[in-house]
């Protein structure tokens, strides 16, 4: 009997085998060793046209049940099955607008074709926790002054293992914009004027997503559970409209067009940026959303960000020992997806949403493969069908879209690991990362004015003063410190939103023990007179904006800034400290002003700037962008015939450090303050393998 049934059970094991294995091989797209482009190709097969539309939404999450997300497939190809205690909309949240899986206290199972990513977002800026300050990074790093891509990877590294410790694997940056006038309410998203510092800066993009095999440049590519998947945002001109009016009209020949506003693009698409989202504005009159030749005919196709037959078949299988196939590429043709801004294929037409289908026709047309509906998903999903069954829009357009999603999502590894991890969730405001964060305020505080001449200089202050004044409306106050986009779409005022250190927090841990540190926010020019303050800190500077309610014609610092600067630098030598997103207007005030330093938007960690201040380390960051006189020379950048700033682009003074710091503040530092020298190179325009790329002149500024 023993006899019998061993090949009778040795005949079950092998048929058993062999149908998994033929079920693997029929489901190639469920099998992580088969390449990600046969995988995609098998998935895209299997798919219906309802089930490759609803990949290409993205709903908000206010509006996100799982009962849409299953009847609509959302961003899912089959069922959606979530078990929770609570519902979808209470899952957790980060800055970046992506759906969080995996809330604390809830169980997500995921049962589909395609896992979710980026179906469902925040409506700009929910956190996962009400003290959460992983969201202030960002911020941070696009106002970093001296051109250290080193530390913006190092920062881009840390902040994708935040965002994943919220089970988030898709982040909304780096914003590659090129501000060339500071009234728009978005230049605080820039890097600078320049798109060489712009360039540099894309090398957070490795930081995000880890750094791609050299074989796999230009491919989407997401090194592990611990990155993410980057935007490269909004392509292109957004930084150029006129008057720097949000959502406006870029006015600009094409040359100017691809030798400023272009080359970062570039560069995010040969270091794999996984994602290039759309920009709300106009180049000469033509929405971007619906501009065919800039976003499939220059971005797709000149720039290689594309994902064609010669990506998605170009394979061949090498047999290895026992029955297991490794695939082998050439990816150079294989790129992410495009996705629009926030309701943006509305507003292709005026009034937005008056001609809804033609916008759907046009943004898909025009090479948009997912789109941020936010709240309208059933009559996207409903004109787009028919659009498609009444061959208006060709299914391969639908087919090449689906296909660029699918591809991002099997390099995250979304289909192996579709849930939050929790063994991350130490990572969010850890110590180092506060440390990296301190590291990145000191290295990008501009010091403007230290004393009126060389040999009297305030900085650095003395930590053994007798009695200090700390003054303005931004010296306690972690809201202003971090600026919009923080928390809530338009930032928050106070200190009851996030964890961190104030100004004046921190002033008060580096002075000397004995030191007495008076705070307060709107002192009178008698109760300056009263006392008898060695030096004074006033810290003013912008309200916290975002988008069109951040732009401004006039550039004024936040009332009643003017007057303290009166009240207090007339009567004690006094340093100010600017928190703004950009150059603001100071001219009238600086002769009041003894040391004025810019500190942008410095997020939560405000030992960063009292490092430099107090002459722990010394002052090293340059201008990014020009800082005008007045506002009446807007736009105003480096090379133009009509530049004459108060400081040019480049400027910084510098100081070194000083240790144990026991001198007197009308002491001299001993040190030199020097300016650097700004050497103006000729961008030099090559023509390459069919792509316009901007030369890479010796960088201006010091790295």
């Amino acid at each position: 009997m023993v006899r019998v049934l061993i090949p009778i059970l040795g005949m079950v094991c092998l048929w058993w085998w062999w149908a998994s294995y033929a079920d693997a091989e029929d489901m190639k797209y469920k099998d992580p060793r088969q390449h990600v482009a046969v995988r995609v190709k098998d998935l895209l097969s299997r798919m219906s046209l309802e089930e490759k539309i609803g990949q290409m939404v993205q709903i908000d999450r206010t509006v996100a049940d799982p009962e849409v997300m299953k009847s609509y497939f959302i961003d899912s190809n089959t069922e959606v099955y979530i078990e929770t205690l609570n519902t979808i909309k209470s899952l957790s949240y980060f800055v970046v607008e992506s759906m969080l899986f995996g809330a604390r206290g809830a169980l997500v199972k995921i049962l589909s074709l395609s896992p979710v990513l980026c179906s469902v977002l925040s409506g700009g800026g929910s956190v996962p926790l009400p003290k959460a300050r992983a969201e202030d990074w960002i911020n941070m790093i696009n106002k970093l002054q001296k051109g250290d891509p080193d530390l913006v990877r190092r920062i881009g590294a840390a902040t994708a293992l935040e965002v994943r410790a919220t089970g988030i694997p898709y982040v909304f940056a780096p914003c590659i914009a090129v501000c060339r006038d500071p009234r728009w309410g978005r230049c605080y998203e820039s890097y600078s004027e320049d798109h060489r510092i712009v360039q540099e800066m894309t090398e957070i993009i490795p930081g995000l997503q880890g750094d791609a095999p050299f074989l796999r440049k230009r491919v989407p590519f997401v090194g592990g559970k611990k990155k993410v998947a980057a935007c490269a945002k909004h392509f292109v001109g957004d930084g150029g409209t006129t008057k720097g009016i949000n959502e406006n009209n870029t006015v600009i020949d094409r040359h100017g067009l691809l030798s400023i506003h272009m080359p970062a693009y570039s560069d995010s698409i040969i270091k794999g940026v996984s994602t290039i989202m759309v920009s709300y504005s106009s180049w000469n009159g033509e929405k971007m959303h619906a501009n065919r030749e800039l976003v499939t005919g220059f971005l797709k196709d000149t720039l290689k960000f594309k994902s064609d037959d010669r990506c998605l078949y170009s394979v061949y299988a090498t047999w290895i020992p026992v029955f297991h196939t490794t695939y082998n590429e050439s990816l150079i043709n294989c790129q992410g997806f495009v996705i629009s801004d926030w309701e943006g294929i509305d507003r292709i037409t005026s009034p937005p949403h008056s001609n809804y289908s033609y916008s759907i026709q046009a943004a898909i047309q025009a090479g948009i493969d997912m789109v941020m509906v936010p709240f309208n998903y059933t009559e996207f999903i409903g004109d787009l069908t028919n659009l498609v069954n009444n061959s208006i829009i060709p299914m391969d357009r639908i087919d090449d879209a689906v296909a660029r999603i699918l591809l991002v999502k099997f390099s995250m590894g979304l289909f192996e690991n579709p849930l939050a991890d929790f063994s991350l969730v130490n990572e969010l405001g850890s110590q180092a990362h506060r440390d990296l964060a301190r590291e990145a305020v000191r290295k990008s505080l501009v010091l403007l004015k230290n004393g009126d001449n060389k040999t009297n200089p305030l900085l650095p202050l003395s930590k053994k003063a007798q009695k200090i004044l700390v003054a303005g409306s931004h010296a306690d106050n972690l809201g202003y410190q971090c600026g919009g986009w923080t928390i809530a779409w338009l930032g928050f005022s106070g200190n009851n939103y996030t964890r961190g250190t104030t100004i004046l927090g921190a002033v008060t841990s580096t002075v000397d023990p004995g030191t007495e540190v008076v705070y307060r926010e709107t002192p009178e020019s008698d109760f300056v007179k009263s006392n008898n303050f060695e030096y004074a800190i006033v810290v003013v500077g912008e309200h916290p904006y975002a988008e069109t309610l951040g732009d401004s014609m006039t550039l004024t610092m936040a009332d009643p800034g003017p007057d303290l600067i009166q009240n207090v630098c007339e009567i004690v030598k006094c340093v100010v400290v600017i928190i703004s997103g950009r150059p603001i207007v100071i001219e009238p005030y600086l002769s009041s002003i003894n040391a004025l330093v810019a500190a942008w938007l410095p997020g939560t960690e405000g030992q960063g700037i009292t490092d430099v201040l107090f002459g722990d380390y010394g002052f090293s960051g340059k201008l990014p962008r020009t800082w005008f006189r007045t506002v009446d020379q807007l736009p105003m950048n480096v090379g133009d015939s009509h530049y004459d700033p108060l400081f040019p682009f480049g400027f910084g003074l510098t100081t070194e450090s000083v240790k144990d710091l026991t001198r007197s503040t009308s002491a001299g530092v001993g040190e030199k303050p020097y300016l650097l020298t700004a050497i103006v190179s000729v961008v030099l325009s090559l023509l390459f393998a069919g792509m316009v790329i901007c030369g890479y002149p010796e960088w201006i500024i010091h790295r």
